[in-house]
């Protein structure tokens, strides 16, 4: 009885623990006209008004979408609430929630005859859609309420999120220091536009969701465009090679390591 009421206490302070840990991302909501974007935002330990900080922009995958401001957080929260992290990397990091009737990039689906979907149709530009314009209209308000570090300014994301990484480089040309896209994706025609950001690009090759073609073939434009590309390719990863990248040690100093002249 002792042990079954000790392994409850457990549980339930470690999800205490979890709740105040996320709460430490502020909920925050961008509103542009009649549009609304929730974003949660996770200002440094000991942070200072009058300091300067870099800036990370995450952007989801496409299973978190909505407007509960809560599932964004769901892959990569974590990442940035740890200790050591926030001792050694400090800076302001957002992570907006695009809307359900919404995609971060210019993406077209492919079907089958069955209607099984079987890859993507990738722009190389054209009207933003409301989930980006909405983004970037938030990355300069956000300008406006902080003191960030244009010299270090980053992006990155998952799937979906992977996808709006490249498509938030590719309409911001020399703005992000650098960028991470995983199991993500892009047109290779924007390679030469997006090639002053250095990338590493990760994907599963046993993805089923999101063809790791589009990852090497971005990868491939970009090292033939002079750009800075690490390429990791996970054997044994399906879609979820997220949860490799994120265990890479060298994910945030290379990221750190970049800045803009």
């Amino acid at each position: 009885m002792k042990n079954i009421l000790a392994l409850f206490i457990f549980l339930f302070t470690a999800g205490t623990i979890s709740a105040q840990d996320y709460s430490l991302y502020r909920k925050e909501l961008f509103i542009s006209g009649k549009d609304t974007m929730p974003y949660r935002l996770l200002l440094p330990e000991n942070y200072s008004p009058g300091k300067t900080y870099p800036l990370i922009l995450f952007l989801h995958g496409a299973g978190e979408r909505g407007n509960d401001n809560e599932s964004q957080l769901v892959h990569g929260g974590n990442l940035f609430l740890k200790d050591s992290i926030r001792k050694n990397f400090p800076a302001i990091v957002v992570f907006p929630q695009c809307s359900a009737d919404s995609y971060w990039s210019n993406i077209i689906p492919k079907y089958d005859s069955t209607g099984k979907r079987i890859g993507f149709v990738f722009s190389d530009g054209g009207t933003p859609t409301k989930a980006m314009r909405l983004l970037m209209e938030l990355f300069h308000q956000l300008h406006k309420k902080f003191k960030i570090d244009k010299r270090m300014e980053y992006a990155g994301g998952l799937s979906m999120g992977g996808m709006g990484t490249f498509e938030i480089v590719n309409r911001n040309p020399g703005v992000f220091a650098a960028a991470f896209a995983i199991c993500g994706g892009a047109n290779p025609e924007t390679a030469k536009n997006i090639s002053t950001t250095a990338w590493w690009i990760f994907h599963g090759l046993k993805d089923d969701v999101v063809n790791p073609e589009y990852s090497i073939d971005m990868a491939n434009a970009l090292k033939a465009a002079g750009a800075d590309v690490k390429l990791t390719l996970y054997p044994e990863a399906n879609h979820n090679s997220w949860d490799s990248a994120f265990a890479e040690p060298d994910f945030l100093p290379w990221l750190w390591s970049h800045r803009l002249k």
